[in-house]
């Protein structure tokens, strides 16, 4: 157990950042993100996307670029209640706002009202476009005027790419068809491709075997205990 222990800590996880976000076809909602993170003004930003799409990434890299500048209050929907209140100045960011309570759904609301006075901001992120989100209408109505961005998918060449270079981060030396097995036979969305990739580094090491296409298999049908 030790030397399994080890092993996962030898390479920790990378914090989000927007840096290393992979951008596809979202380069304008980086590019917005940044500017959000660097600014002082009112803005509102709302994000919506299928689970795996990077949502929740962005929201905490860009939580963590505008701490240098301004108060940050994040806070994940299904968890926030009436400490939906945040003081002159801040970024506020919630996560899966489609899991808002209804005590939670007030405190926004007035967060919202009170924005331009307070000098707020608000990164909003979802499931759902706006209008179908399962939030009281006033509520819905104040998101809908925010910026909208829905988080385009990568297409296969961009997630080979991304895998690619977080095999080279890792210190992978990788057969090729790795990518392209996993492409195949993986879930879609990145972070799960990304997480299969780790598991595979780390069963390699254990077991002293070349990360290839046998190993990823083994893998994929007997997933890793790594607790």
């Amino acid at each position: 157990m030790e030397s399994r222990q080890m092993l996962l800590d030898l390479k920790p996880e990378q914090p989000p950042t927007l840096d290393n976000f992979v951008v596809g076809a979202n380069a304008e909602l980086v590019d917005r993100l940044r500017q959000l993170a660097s600014s002082r003004s009112f803005e509102a930003l709302y994000l919506w996307g299928p689970a795996g799409c990077g949502k929740s990434h962005l929201l905490a890299a860009a939580a963590e670029a505008a701490r240098a500048r301004r108060p940050v209050l994040a806070l994940d929907g299904a968890a926030a209640g009436s400490d939906i209140a945040p003081a002159t100045g801040t970024l506020l960011v919630i996560d899966d706002a489609q899991a808002l309570g209804e005590e939670a759904q007030g405190a926004l609301f007035r967060a919202f009202n009170a924005a331009r006075f307070l000098g707020l901001a608000i990164l909003l992120a979802g499931s759902e476009p706006p209008l179908r989100l399962a939030l009281r209408e006033d509520l819905r109505t104040r998101i809908g005027q925010a910026l909208i961005y829905e988080i385009q998918a990568l297409s296969d060449e961009e997630k080979a790419a991304a895998l690619r270079r977080h095999a080279m981060e890792r210190g992978m030396l990788m057969d090729p068809a790795v990518v392209q097995y996993l492409l195949r036979h993986g879930r879609r969305d990145l972070p799960s491709l990304m997480a299969m990739l780790d598991n595979l580094d780390r069963a390699s090491l254990e077991q002293k075997r070349p990360p290839t296409v046998p190993l990823l298999r083994e893998l994929m049908q007997t997933p890793l205990d790594l607790e």
